[in-house]
């Protein structure tokens, strides 16, 4: 075990939500470290598949203080986490790569991070990780047919990865709709699911950026907020039917090709069997079938009961039953921008002011 450090402010996880809240520390010249578990800035983005693209434009990809390059209208994958890691580079981010978080508590007034060998202590912590961070896999996925090829959509990268034969992909939101586009080319697919519903507007068309930046910059960032009436109700679809799909449109699915399934309900004689009876023989499946928010290694009070057991209680990411404890990046955290690039320097300003709050305050009683 190494010596303990201490600092006034860790940050876990160094992607977009992390460098925001650290420009927002910088500014106010505190004591503070990213910890991020990636060899490399950016390396969230650069695991994923090699085809995707973002599905906000050049312009909303730009984090606090640093525009995103003029070029692609929807950027690579790759474009964003070199974007990222530049952003940590220009504005001196003290980001400390390959660390990878191991448990989270409190000792006293301070918290204690866990990292390995590692240990550090610190007046605040910022979780800046969105809650998508465990693969999520159905029970049923283990009693496959061991010859069938399965992957979650994090490990998938191309159909180089894929067997001869047919391709089933579990769960039918964008990264489900967008790697059946990609796939169909070179395999027979089937896209198993419900219909989550499509946004109406093709967002690469000519007309688009008149909808589309009315959408991102007024609807997604001011109104649909947890302020508001309409934010709150659209908040909570949210979290209970998933995003509807953006890119690719139920039509384009079939032109392609793609043949359209039930839901995949268990598995029988080492095949998916369909809810509808039928049994689905392929030799290839790909689960995108979401995530899990993979907090289990914080040790504090600070979830929700029964099917909100992983999710944070907080207010605009301040965790008010644990001074000093904020998430950046979580879903909704207080828009329906808060998971996109554009929605986390705003959020990750609103804690830091909150940390600011929280030293005054201190500082007034040590003196008093």
């Amino acid at each position: 075990m190494s010596a303990t450090e201490h600092f006034d402010t860790i940050a876990i996880g160094g992607g977009q939500a992390g460098l925001a809240t650290g420009y927002y520390l910088k500014q106010q010249a505190r004591d503070f470290v990213i910890l991020d578990a990636h060899a490399r800035v950016g390396d969230a983005w650069r695991s994923r598949w090699d085809s995707l693209r973002l599905f906000t434009p050049a312009p909303f990809d730009g984090l606090v203080g640093m525009p995103f390059p003029a070029g692609d209208r929807f950027p690579t994958k790759d474009a964003m986490a070199d974007y990222l890691e530049t952003y940590a580079a220009h504005f001196h981010l003290p980001v400390r790569t390959g660390v990878r978080v191991d448990c989270l508590r409190r000792q006293g007034e301070r918290f204690v991070v866990m990292a390995g060998l590692g240990r550090y202590e610190t007046e605040n912590v910022v979780v800046a990780m969105a809650n998508y961070q465990q693969p999520h896999l159905p029970a049923f996925a283990a009693e496959l047919d061991p010859a069938i090829v399965q992957l979650h959509s994090s490990a998938y990268r191309n159909p180089s990865q894929l067997r001869e034969g047919g391709v089933l992909i579990v769960g039918a939101g964008n990264s489900g709709a967008e790697i059946a586009m990609e796939v169909v080319r070179t395999h027979p697919t089937w896209l198993a699911g419900r219909d989550v519903g499509h946004i109406p507007v093709n967002i690469e068309s000519e007309v688009a950026p008149l909808v589309v930046r009315p959408l991102f910059r007024i609807f997604f960032h001011h109104i649909f907020t947890v302020d508001t009436p309409i934010g709150r109700r659209i908040r909570q679809q949210f979290h209970s039917g998933g995003d509807p799909l953006i890119r690719v449109k139920p039509k384009d699915l079939t032109v392609a090709g793609v043949v359209r399934a039930p839901k995949v309900v268990g598995v029988q004689d080492g095949q998916l069997q369909l809810e509808d009876g039928r049994i689905l023989e392929v030799a290839n499946v790909i689960w995108c079938t979401g995530y899990e928010p993979g907090f289990s290694w914080i040790d504090l009070p600070v979830f929700g009961e029964g099917e909100n057991l992983q999710e944070p209680l907080h207010t605009r990411g301040v965790v008010t039953s644990e001074p000093g404890l904020y998430f950046v990046g979580l879903e909704f955290l207080y828009a329906f921008s808060s998971a996109m690039v554009q929605g986390v320097s705003r959020d990750a300003e609103y804690i830091v002011q909150d940390i600011a709050r929280r030293a005054s305050e201190k500082a007034v009683r040590q003196a008093v």
